[in-house]
């Protein structure tokens, strides 16, 4: 009895660390490398790293990936006019909040624009839908990111 009560503890134990390794392992953050699409041919735009930092999630982007993007933000209106788009911090501010990450805003590069923006992971992970948007999220678009690997 003594030897199968210690095999059930043991047993438990195991599953119990094993079950929070399986966690740690699942992509349940918005961090790391994302593949952008262009909004009219749905091509492959840009990698963007998106991290984290005292709670706050920005994401900078490391590789254009559409041939015809212009190489600096002329559009710009802030700081960034006319600077490299590769090396931009274009994702500022975002908070998790449950299920979502929201309360932060996105540049578009290509317009110069600045929206908020807020995230939701999809395809377990793999995929994360972000709402850009003027005002009230209704008055938005949302595009679709792959995670990189």
């Amino acid at each position: 009895m003594k030897n199968t009560l210690l095999n059930h503890l043991f047993l438990a134990i195991v599953l119990l660390f094993g079950a929070g390794n399986l966690k740690s392992q699942t992509n349940d953050a918005i961090t790391g490398s994302w593949k952008t699409f262009d909004d009219e041919m749905n091509q492959p735009a840009a990698i963007v790293l998106i991290s984290e930092k005292n709670g706050l999630f920005s994401g900078v982007v490391t590789k254009l990936l559409d041939p015809s993007a212009l190489p600096t933000c002329e559009k710009c209106t802030d700081a960034r006019k006319g600077k490299p788009v590769v090396g931009m911090e274009i994702l500022t501010g975002l908070r998790k909040t449950s299920e979502t990450y929201s309360g932060g805003k996105i540049l578009d590069p290509d317009d110069g624009e600045i929206y908020r923006a807020s995230i939701y992971l999809t395809d377990q992970g793999n995929k994360l839908d972000l709402r850009a948007y003027i005002g009230i999220p209704l008055l938005g678009r949302t595009q679709t990111w792959t995670r990189e690997r």
